[in-house]
C-alpha cells in the first residue's frame, strides 16, 4: 500500500510514520510537514490513504483533504488530531476515519484493516452519486459525447438493476417533452454504449427489447452501499444525491429521511 502522512509537528509525524511502518512494513510511506509538498507527491505517486493532522500553519487538514480528493478521488482520508471539534468538518470531505491523539497502535491498526477491506471490496467500476454523478473505470472518469447519455446511465443506476422501458427513461430525461422521439433516443443509447465500450465497461449495460438495465452487481456505488448501511457511505451522504437531475429529487428526499432515522433499506 501507499500511505501519505502529513503533520506540521515533526515529532508527531515521525511517531505516526514509525507506527505505520510497524503495522504495514511493506507499505511505501510519504511523510511531509508542509501540505503543499504532500499535494505535489499526490500528483506524482499512487496514494491509497492519507493520514492528516488538522491544525497546520499554511493549510488546514480539511482543506488539504478536499484538494487531495480532486487529485485522487479514491483516496481514503483519515484525520489524526488532538481536537474533537472538527469531526463534522471531516465528514464534509468524506473522511473514512477520525483518530484522536495520542494515537494508539490498536486504533491505527483497526483503521488500516478497514482501509484494506475497503480496497478489496472496490470493483473495476466505481460510481459516485453523492455530490454529483460520475462513473470511474480503474480510477479514470468515463467520458461521454452526450450529456443525456450520461444522464441515462445515472437514471439506470438509480433503479439498481431493475429494467426501465424506453418510454420511462425518455419521460424522465425529457420531462417537458410529449411523446418519444425514437430516433433521437436511440442515438442517446448508442452513445452511452460507445462511452462504456471505450472505457472497457460495456458489460455494465444490459439491453433487451424496449428496455434497459444496469448490472448492479458489477459496480461499487456509494448509493448502493448507503442502502446496505455501510458507515463510510452513510457519512459521505450530505443531502446531495445526483443534484443535477430533477428526477432524482424524490430519491434524495428518501435518502435524507433514511439518514435521519438510521433506516437505509427501501424499494426502488
Amino acid at each position: 500500500m501507499h500511505f501519505l502522512a502529513v503533520d506540521d509537528e515533526k515529532i508527531m509525524l515521525d511517531q505516526l510514520e514509525n507506527m505505520l511502518r510497524r503495522i504495514r512494513p511493506e507499505a511505501e510511506i510519504f511523510s511531509f510537514t508542509w501540505p503543499e509538498d504532500a499535494l505535489e507527491a499526490a500528483r506524482q505517486k499512487q496514494m491509497d490513504a492519507a493520514f492528516l493532522d488538522i491544525e497546520m500553519g499554511s493549510m488546514t487538514g480539511v482543506e488539504l483533504a478536499a484538494r487531495l480528493r480532486q487529485i485522487k478521488p479514491d483516496i481514503s482520508i483519515i484525520f489524526v488530531t488532538g481536537y474533537q471539534e472538527y469531526a463534522l468538518d471531516a465528514f464534509a470531505v468524506h473522511a473514512s476515519g477520525y483518530l484522536l491523539k495520542p494515537l494508539s497502535m490498536d486504533t491505527l491498526e483497526q483503521e488500516i484493516a478497514f482501509i484494506l477491506e475497503k480496497t478489496k471490496r472496490q470493483k473495476h467500476i466505481r460510481v459516485q452519486t453523492f455530490g454529483g454523478f460520475e462513473i470511474f473505470v480503474d480510477g479514470q472518469p468515463v467520458k461521454f459525447a452526450r450529456t443525456k447519455s450520461k444522464e441515462l446511465l445515472a437514471y439506470l443506476i438509480d433503479h439498481r438493476g431493475a429494467s426501465v422501458t424506453t418510454q420511462e427513461a425518455y419521460a424522465a430525461l425529457f420531462e417537458n417533452a410529449a411523446g418519444t422521439k425514437t430516433g433521437y433516443f436511440r442515438n442517446i443509447v448508442r452513445e452511452l454504449k460507445i462511452a462504456l465500450q471505450n472505457a472497457g465497461a460495456e458489460s455494465v449495460l444490459k439491453r433487451s427489447f424496449n428496455s434497459l438495465a444496469i448490472a448492479a452487481e458489477e459496480i461499487d456505488c456509494d448509493y448502493y452501499r448507503f442502502l446496505e448501511g455501510d458507515p463510510t457511505a452513510v457519512n459521505q451522504y450530505q443531502g446531495d444525491y445526483m443534484p443535477s437531475y430533477s428526477w432524482a429529487e424524490f430519491r434524495n428526499a428518501m435518502l435524507a429521511f433514511s439518514a435521519r432515522s438510521n433506516w437505509y433499506t427501501f424499494d426502488t
